[in-house]
Parts: C-alpha cells; structure tokens; sequence
C-alpha cells in the first residue's frame, strides 16, 4: 500500500473507516487539505451467502477487530514513508476509537528520521540458516534439535531486546505450534512439531520481509553468502545453481528440496525489485506442508485478515 503525498503540508489526522464493500483512510494535512487511499481489504458487511437470516457469527467482530489492528500498522508505515520522502521526517500515529472496531482517528506527530533510514547507522538483524541443523541468529541458535519452550523463549528474548511486541501464536496446519515476533518491518517465525519420541522441537524457520524500506532493525536473511531477501530473485535462483544446487520453480516460489528451503515471492510481485518477500528452512527429510507468513507480520494483510501459509504443495 502506498500513500502519496501531493498537498505539500504535513500530515495532522488520519481517519481510517470501514464501510460494507471496503476500507479507506484520509490523510488531513495541517490547513485541512484532504487525501483519500483506499486499502487492501474487504469489508465490514457478513455475507451470508445468500441466507437472509444467518447471523454474523460470534467470531466477525474479532475478524474486524484484526483487520483494522492490521490496517493502523499499514497505514503508520505507508503515511511515515511519504512524510519521510516528503518533509524528512517520521510521522508517528496515536489512535483513538470513534466507532470500534470499524471508525478510528489518529493524531500525527512528527520526529526525526529514523537512524535505520540511513544506510550503516544501523546494524541488521541478521539470521544465518543453516540446511539440515537451524538458524544462527546474532545472540542465539535455533536448530531444529530445540525444544518448543527453547524455541518460544528466543522469540521472547528478541521482542525484549528491540522493543517489539510480544510474539504472537497462531495455528497452522500440520504443526504442533506457530509463533512469529516483529523485527523492524519483518518477522521471525517458528514452527514445531512432535516427534517420535514425544518431544516437541522446532520443525521450521520462516523469515519474511515485505518491500520498501525494512524498519529498525533490518531482517536479513543470509544463505552460502547470498542474502535471500535482499538480491534480486533471479540472481538468488542463479546464484544457488551455480553454486550445484537443483532449483526447482514454480509460480512465485523457488525450492531447492535437498536444503529444506522454500523462496517465495509476493502475490504481486514489484518489477522495480524483483525479490523474494519470504524464506523458509525446514529439515530436509521432513514433510513439506503448506506455508506462508503470518500476513501481520508481513506488511500485508489478505482479503480476509485470517492467518494463512503461502507455499503451496508440490
């Protein structure tokens, strides 16, 4: 989602409402000029699929609920980055309910940039994977030997250390358990599931970054020397084979089965990059299930706000 700039004044309120066939948000400038973006998500009317007395179902308000939480945070990031590119400087939101969950208000106050904006003033959140044992990551590991709790106590000690909110859980298919935590404008997540023995460990290692700009601090996601996230699609591809790895595409997505990794692109990929938005490690032996990022932790948020997995069987 972007938001333009155009009225040349700083942003002062941004009003985000959702209507029965969508949302949308107005950025009100500081003389009262007005600028309306429609946004990436369906809208606040149950359908009842052609039943005219099917209630909305206990969990509706909830979905709408996620959805606008996931449309503030889209809505922050696009608005900080035009008055970023605009006047140089951040653009920080305070909401404030008008009609929850679906009317909302937000005060803006400028700040300076962000220290991260600027290339080398920041270090990045880097994690190493590593086929076959897990992931290194700057003050731990997380190799596919460790169990659930270990597992949840890094996320925990990563979200303590950047400020981040505390990880969230979700389920997903096949696994025994899913958490992912923010880091800058991406995430970590991980995934478990029980073995033969009993005991719960970790089963998969998911990385995603959306497009733009990567917060504070940057995820990158590092390979053999390649940075997966970061390099062109199709040089990570060309890279990885020239390197004698069998890569195998389809659609969006590059897998290479003897490693366990899964490279994804997004649903709509941007020309002006070409790069992978997701990364994936799971054992190799291991079945390969259906994933995906959380799509609020991604910079996205689907047509239905649900949590989904995005890679699809072979």
């Amino acid at each position: 989602m972007r938001i333009e700039g155009g009225t040349g004044r700083p942003p002062a309120r941004v009003l985000l409402r959702g209507g029965p066939d969508g949302w949308h948000c107005v950025v009100v400038d500081d003389a009262g000029g007005e600028r309306r973006t429609e946004l990436p998500a369906s809208g606040t009317r149950w359908s009842r699929g052609g039943r005219r007395d099917d209630p909305e179902p206990a969990w509706w308000r909830q979905r709408l609920a996620d959805t606008a939480d996931g449309l503030r945070r889209l809505v922050g990031e696009a608005l900080t980055d035009a008055t970023f590119g605009e006047f140089g400087a951040e653009a920080a939101i305070s909401w404030f309910a008008v009609d929850e969950p679906v009317e909302w208000e937000g005060l803006v106050t400028l700040g300076e940039p962000d220290p991260a904006r600027f290339p080398g003033r920041v270090p990045p959140f880097v994690v190493t994977l590593e086929p076959g044992r897990g992931a290194v990551l700057p003050d731990a590991h997380l190799l596919f030997s460790t169990r659930a709790a270990d597992a949840w106590a890094t996320l925990d000690a990563v979200a303590e250390l950047y400020g981040a909110p505390a990880p969230r859980d979700a389920f997903v298919c096949g696994f025994a358990g899913h958490r992912s935590v923010r880091v800058g404008r991406g995430s970590l997540a991980l995934s478990t599931e029980e073995g033969a023995d009993g005991v719960e460990r970790l089963a998969e290692i998911v990385g995603s970054r959306g497009p733009g700009w990567g917060g504070n601090p940057e995820l990158r996601l590092r390979l053999d020397g390649v940075d997966l996230l970061d390099d062109p699609a199709a040089d990570v591809v060309t890279l990885f084979r020239d390197l004698g790895h069998d890569v195998v595409e389809r659609g969006r997505t590059a897998r290479i089965p003897a490693m366990g990794l899964d490279l994804h692109e997004p649903d709509r990929p941007d020309p002006r990059t070409g790069r992978f938005t997701t990364a994936s490690l799971h054992f190799p032996s291991a079945p390969r299930l259906r994933s995906a990022p959380d799509v609020r932790d991604t910079g996205r948020i689907s047509e239905t706000g649900r949590t989904s997995r995005a890679s699809e069987e072979s």
